[in-house]
């Protein structure tokens, strides 16, 4: 089968665009390419792609929120039945900066696809990329799908909240059958370098100080990239339905439609879910593994908590276990050692 992934340069899109091609797929990879870090790692990660996919494997280059591109290119791929959209403005602390970057590719840039995806028609299944930061600062833990976000506490949680919006309505309306993936600090070879893990083991090897936020009070729930990958793919091949409901029937729902979990319409087949370890960490053990991996201590400087940071972070994976069989195994005694292997590596050092 033929997959169009968004966001193929990227961190998570590498990754799941690798694993598509080790099970036989093929993959139409999609990427602006743009600098909001070293584009240098993302050619890196699209030749690694290359390299393993061959013919399998074919590169787009193109800003998927530019009017009617990313329309054409689904008109031209015909044989592409799923769409994994991981294409995004990532980051909170940019969003405090550059608003415009989150509205233009998080939210223009979704809409393009839903509306390509509508228009063409024949898409199977649409899996797109949201956030754990769309719960915004609840302090019941763990979060849950059922959980409300209407809080988000930056721009970029908005952005991903309104995708998940804009997905349900596709959804109800035209019968897209969509999954939206709420991912929870992710990290393993690859990775972004605007990322807690980049950064801490590039301070350490340099002998940098690292600023620690809120003062080292943090709990997040970090998930190795191969435990997302494995929840992305199961995802992908379990495209929800309209719960019973035939098309005509759903069409002809009167707003007082029954309310099915985590307060989505039971005739819109869309569906959330946590992609996370089910473990909250503390940040400074997370930080202790690194150290420890690396062999090297790292000069801690403690601040105070960041604008539209939040203190906690922990998956409620119920929903993902029963309806995926997610199940993450990596622990970060586990995956910090990968990650540190694969930055030596990469960087020579």
């Amino acid at each position: 089968m033929s997959i169009l992934v968004t966001g193929a340069a990227g961190f998570i899109g590498m990754h799941v665009a690798r694993a598509l091609l080790e099970r036989g797929d093929t993959v139409v990879g999609v990427d602006n390419v743009n600098d909001y870090y070293d584009p240098t790692l993302k050619e890196a990660r699209l030749a690694e792609l290359a390299r393993l996919g061959g013919s399998a494997f074919r590169f787009v280059r193109q800003d998927i929120a530019a009017p009617g591109a990313f329309a054409a290119l689904l008109e031209k791929e015909r044989a592409a039945d799923r769409v994994v959209h991981l294409a995004a403005q990532a980051g909170v602390r940019y969003s405090l900066v550059n608003p415009a970057a989150y509205v233009r590719a998080n939210i223009e840039g979704h809409f393009a696809v839903l509306e390509a995806c509508r228009a063409r028609g024949g898409i199977r299944h649409l899996v797109y990329a949201s956030s754990s930061s769309v719960y915004g600062g609840n302090a019941k833990l763990p979060f849950s799908v059922e959980d409300k976000v209407d809080g988000p506490i930056s721009l970029y949680a908005a952005s991903k909240a309104s995708c998940e919006l804009m997905s349900h309505c596709y959804a109800h309306l035209y019968g897209i059958a969509q999954t939206g993936l709420r991912f929870f600090t992710v990290y393993g070879p690859w990775g972004r370098p605007d990322m807690s893990a980049f950064i801490f083991a590039r301070a350490i090897l340099a002998g940098d100080p690292i600023r620690v936020f809120n003062r080292g009070d943090m709990r997040r729930d970090f998930t190795y990239i191969d435990d997302i990958v494995a929840g992305v793919l199961a995802a992908l091949d379990r495209p929800p339905s309209r719960e019973g409901a035939t098309a005509d029937e759903s069409a002809g729902l009167s707003a007082e439609a029954r309310i099915g979990e985590g307060g989505h319409r039971a005739d819109a087949p869309h569906r959330i879910y946590n992609l996370g370890n089910n473990r909250s960490e503390e940040l400074l053990d997370f930080i202790a593994a690194i150290e420890a991996a690396l062999g090297r201590k790292a000069i801690v400087e403690l601040a105070p908590m960041q604008p539209g940071d939040v203190k906690d972070t922990y998956a409620d994976i119920a929903a993902s276990r029963r309806d995926l069989g997610f199940a993450p195994t990596t622990t970060i005694r586990e995956g910090v050692p990968k990650f540190v292997a694969w930055y030596r590596a990469y960087h020579g050092v």
